[in-house]
């Protein structure tokens, strides 16, 4: 009796102490067609390593807005065409500035750039480049995110 109350007091305290992913919204960019097609990343501001625009959801916006947002602050995207659906999701651990990490998951929405800005709120902290979907799967550090430039390479191959 005494093993059949700890088991349930552990599975429910931790599921108690879990706590739900984070959310955050992001603008996977893209310009042109076919195996043309090449997407946007930038850099991080704090490590440097190469990213979609992303963030945190923004009062007054949906989700595909806040994704169309950090696209211009974060990467310049003055004009273009955001799909109103996620195109697919990634979970990462976001690292505090306390230390400790968080687990997020991301909301990944397609956006057609049509127009880059030179100026653009975060521009003199961060680098963007274009790039194919398989050089930016090489480049980026999240599985879930690399998983989606390979499904954007596949889906693109025949084109």
């Amino acid at each position: 009796m005494y093993s059949l109350l700890q088991s349930l007091w552990r599975d429910l305290l931790s599921l108690m102490l879990q706590r739900p992913k984070a959310l955050q919204m992001a603008a996977l960019c893209h310009r042109g067609e076919g195996k043309k097609r090449e997407y946007l990343l930038v850099t991080s501001r704090d490590t440097g390593r190469w990213i979609i625009p992303k963030g945190w959801p923004i009062r007054g916006l949906n989700s595909s807005e806040t994704a169309m947002r950090e696209a211009w602050e974060e990467a310049g995207v003055k004009d273009g065409e955001v799909n109103d659906s996620p195109i697919g999701s990634y979970s990462y651990n976001k690292k505090r500035a306390n230390g400790f990490e968080v687990p997020v998951k991301t909301l990944v929405y397609s956006v057609a750039v049509n127009n880059l800005a030179e100026e653009f709120p975060e521009a003199h902290e961060r680098r963007r480049k274009w790039v194919s979907a398989e050089k930016a799967a090489s480049l980026v550090n999240e599985s879930g995110l690399k998983s989606i430039f390979h499904s954007e390479k596949a889906n693109r191959r025949d084109i």
